[in-house]
Parts: structure tokens; C-alpha cells; sequence
């Protein structure tokens, strides 16, 4: 409760983080605000007496001023919180399932949901994360999964004595895996259809290292990316690739999307139009360069990010004007780099980043030709 009142959110949650871990102690999660509440209540209570026997009039002011904010906290522990729900979408490889897992939200599903006038369902009843070169410190509930009795692993090495799995190997491919049923995670939502989303992110994971870590969409622009579906192949992880490749794939799904691209993108209009829920594009890629040159972008990082968009943080904070994208880019977010912001200012080479940059935008144009007959001149005015 301290570090939380005094502002230390991310050390706060770590420490409740860890506590669950050797704990276990699920079952309290509930009853967290209202022990929150008693504390702040017995905290003001102390104040309280230690004022009334308080000689100094100055100390006694202190006293009940900091009994009475006590009082605060404990009826806002008590408060119910505005309901923000958050969709994801994205390529294979972009976050969708470490961003989703996060235990300071409840989870609707990992994949396959559907979005209709009533809010957002789950299809598939598990998980299908990847592991290769999974850390606890970074993703502890998938890590957990990993060793789990049920769970299924796929690709993933084991040692043949201890048979306990090394998730660093990638002697099969990179491309291992981990299966896991939505019920063996803590924190998941139980009924069967949740409220509209308030955000939708869709996630890229550029291995250039020019795209923005975080940027704000229009509704044309939101329609313009979700049917270019941009992401990176990486060298290593494909057959005969030696160097990063853009890929597109509408829809972030296209072998899975029975009719043209254009009708699924209608369709995330009418529910952006009708719910009012605002778009994010955020980048888990590169940055200070491309794949082998600059390094990816921390999960801890973009875990901030997603939590400013879902707080509203950052709908208060100064935009840039993306000069090639045409998108907002926040120029502050708590608790991030100011320079991770802009991706150009952690490039060395300046004219290299542009270069790279205007190279991507003219992927992302030529892409696009298929689309520019089926869709209104704002969406394909949105783009590069």
C-alpha cells in the first residue's frame, strides 16, 4: 500500500507479483481492495490518536491532513474502477500473447475471438505461446506454463536426465511452443461475453527499427494498417532469409479470412464507429537500427505504453506528427525514455534512418495497390 500511495506502482506490483508466485494465493486476489481499504482505515485511525495527544499545533495540523488523505484512499480502494477492455491484434511474433497475459488485467482469451453488437468473446478455450528464450522476469505466468503439468510443449529440447525443458535451445527451430488450457491461469474472465473494447492496439514488430514504439490512429488509418497487416520476417527464423523482410498479411490473418480483406475492414468500422473505442499501433521491434544492429524494444517497456493507452495517460501528452506515416506519436509516456519515442534520435546515422524509412513506406504503398479500388479515398489517403 505504501509504495502505491507514493507513486511506485511498477515496484508495488512487482511485490505482489512475487508474492503470488511463492504463494500461490490466488483466491485473495478478491478480497485485495477491501484489505486495502482496512489498512488505509487503521492508518488513518493512528494519525487520528497521535494527533489528539500532539503538544505541537503544527504536527497536529500534519496529523489529521495526512489522516484525512488516508480516509481518502481507503473509500477510493472501495470504488469500483471504469471498466477498460483492450484488443489485440497482430502477426505471429508481435506480443499478442505476453501482452495479454499480464496479471494486472483479467484475460478474455489469447486467440480466435469474435466482436459483435454485444462485446468481445473468446472462441478458443487456451493459450499457444510461444517460449523460445522465455524469462520469468519478463513473462512470470507463460514461464509458469512452461512448467506445468498438461501443458503441452512443441519444438522445445528437453534434458534427457532431468527432463526439465531448455527454452534457450532452438536446435528444432525458433518457432517452439506452449499450449495451455485458459483455466490454469489466475486471472481470467468468467462470463461468456465482455463489453466493448475502449482500445484497440495492433501490433508490428519492425525489424528495421524506424517504426515509432507507440503511435495513435485515426479511423482511416486504423482501416489502412489493419489491411496491410505489416510485421517482419527475421533471418534465422526463415529458410534462405539472411536479412530482415517486410511482410504483409491483411487482416493480420489472411489465409484464415474467407472473404476480401475489405469486408472484414468494413466490419471494424462499424464497431470502431459505434463504440467510440480508440486505435494504437504499437511497435515491439527494433530500435537503434535494425535487426542485428539495434536491439528489441524491452517487453517491460511496452508494457508501459500499454498501460499509459489503457489509463489514459497519454491522451493529455504532446503529439509529434509523424512525417511519413502521417500518425500521432506520443512524445512523453510515464515511466519510458523520451528518446525510445523516436526512433530516429537513437539512430546514429540520421540520413540511414531516413533512408531505411521512406524504403519501408514505399513496401507499405505498393502493398497497398490491391486495396485502392475497394476502399474510400480517406483510407487509402491514410497510408505513406
Amino acid at each position: 500500500m505504501d509504495l502505491w500511495v507514493r507513486g511506485h506502482h511498477d515496484h508495488a506490483n512487482r511485490v505482489l507479483n512475487r508474492y503470488l508466485w511463492h504463494t500461490a494465493d490466488w483466491q485473495g486476489l478478491p478480497l485485495l481492495t477491501l484489505f486495502l481499504s482496512c489498512r488505509a482505515a487503521i492508518r488513518a485511525k493512528t494519525s487520528i490518536w497521535a494527533a489528539a495527544v500532539q503538544d505541537d499545533a503544527g504536527r497536529a495540523r500534519e496529523l489529521r491532513t495526512e489522516a484525512a488523505a488516508y480516509l481518502d484512499l481507503a473509500r477510493a480502494a472501495l470504488e469500483r474502477p471504469a471498466c477498460s477492455l483492450l484488443a489485440l491484434g497482430g502477426l505471429s511474433g508481435t506480443g499478442k500473447t505476453t501482452l495479454s497475459t499480464d496479471r494486472e488485467r483479467l484475460l478474455i482469451g489469447d486467440d480466435e475471438h469474435g466482436w459483435t453488437q454485444q462485446g468481445i468473446f473468446n472462441i478458443e478455450g487456451g493459450c499457444y505461446a510461444k517460449v523460445i528464450r522465455l524469462r520469468e522476469e519478463a513473462e512470470p505466468d507463460i514461464f509458469e506454463m512452461t512448467h506445468e503439468f498438461g501443458t503441452i510443449l512443441e519444438n522445445v529440447v528437453f534434458d534427457e536426465d532431468t527432463r526439465e525443458p531448455d527454452l534457450d535451445d532452438d536446435t528444432v527451430t525458433e518457432n517452439t511452443r506452449g499450449s495451455y488450457p485458459l483455466t490454469s491461469l489466475g486471472n481470467v474472465w468468467d462470463g461468456e461475453v465482455a463489453p466493448h473494447p475502449s482500445h484497440v492496439i495492433l501490433l508490428t514488430a519492425d525489424a528495421f527499427g524506424v517504426m515509432p514504439p507507440v503511435a495513435r490512429l485515426s479511423t482511416a488509418q486504423a482501416l489502412y494498417h489493419f489491411l496491410s497487416g505489416y510485421t517482419s520476417k527475421l533471418a534465422g527464423t526463415e529458410v534462405g532469409l539472411t536479412e530482415p523482410e517486410a511482410t504483409f498479411s491483411s487482416c493480420y490473418g489472411a489465409p484464415f479470412m474467407a472473404l476480401n480483406p475489405t469486408v472484414y475492414a468494413d466490419l471494424l468500422a462499424e464497431r470502431l464507429d459505434a463504440t467510440g473505442a480508440e486505435v494504437w499501433l504499437i511497435n515491439t521491434g527494433w530500435v537503434g537500427g535494425g535487426y542485428g544492429i539495434g536491439e528489441r524494444i524491452a517487453i517491460k517497456e511496452t508494457r508501459k505504453m500499454v498501460r499509459a493507452v489503457l489509463n489514459g495517460t497519454l491522451d493529455g501528452v504532446e503529439m509529434r506528427h509523424d512525417p511519413v506515416f502521417g500518425f500521432d506519436v506520443p512524445t512523453s509516456c510515464p515511466g519510458v525514455d523520451s528518446h525510445l519515442l523516436n526512433p530516429r534520435e537513437m539512430w546514429p546515422d540520421k540520413a540511414a534512418y531516413d533512408e531505411v524509412y521512406t524504403n519501408l513506406a514505399d513496401k507499405f504503398s505498393k502493398n497497398f495497390e490491391q486495396f485502392r479500388p475497394l476502399v474510400t479515398q480517406a483510407v487509402t489517403e491514410a497510408g505513406p
